[in-house]
């Protein structure tokens, strides 16, 4: 089993092609479910829910301030072929700060995702799991990052339509 640093590793070569891929280039929506819309690829097989921020607070040194960033998106894959079934993924639209996490709170409970670039994942498939249980419970996710540059990202995602969302995903790849 891979520990929580090789798997962000390992997947950052494999997901950062393909979920940059996904989000910049698939017009393949199939399916909308209030806050989240669904994706279906066939060549490489994958499927995905994906939300973008309802609120977005970046600060440095406690104030806010402006800062440009890229599309901030937040993902559930499918991928039968590389056995992918829900995995996590967050994209902060800038380079997270070196060796840093991104901490996702959903309900009261913290849960902490690996950083490579300008994406972060959770350590393995039960983290995962557990996330996604927690997002059909709650109502919103609310990812806390760090940039290269010191700027704290705050960005608040509704989980209004998720488990509809995730589960027409998952049931397409499947």
């Amino acid at each position: 089993m891979m520990t929580g640093l090789a798997r962000v590793a390992a997947l950052a070569v494999a997901l950062g092609a393909t979920a940059a891929h996904a989000q910049e280039t698939t017009s393949n929506r199939v399916a909308a479910t209030t806050d989240w819309s669904v994706f279906e690829e066939t060549d490489p097989r994958e499927c995905f829910a994906v939300s973008a921020p309802k609120e977005q607070v970046n600060t440095r040194d406690g104030a806010p301030v402006q800062v440009q960033r890229g599309e901030t998106l937040l993902f559930v894959f499918y991928r039968p072929a590389e056995g992918v079934n829900g995995q996590v993924t967050f994209t902060g639209g800038y380079p997270f700060a070196a060796n840093s996490t991104v901490t996702l709170a959903i309900g009261g409970t913290n849960y902490t995702l690996f950083t490579e670039g300008e994406w972060a994942w959770p350590a393995t498939p039960d983290d995962d799991s557990r996330i996604v249980e927690a997002m059909k419970r709650g109502s919103d996710a609310v990812l806390t990052g760090v940039s290269g540059r010191g700027t704290q990202t705050r960005d608040t995602f509704s989980l209004l339509g998720f488990t509809a969302s995730v589960d027409e995903a998952r049931t397409r790849c499947n």
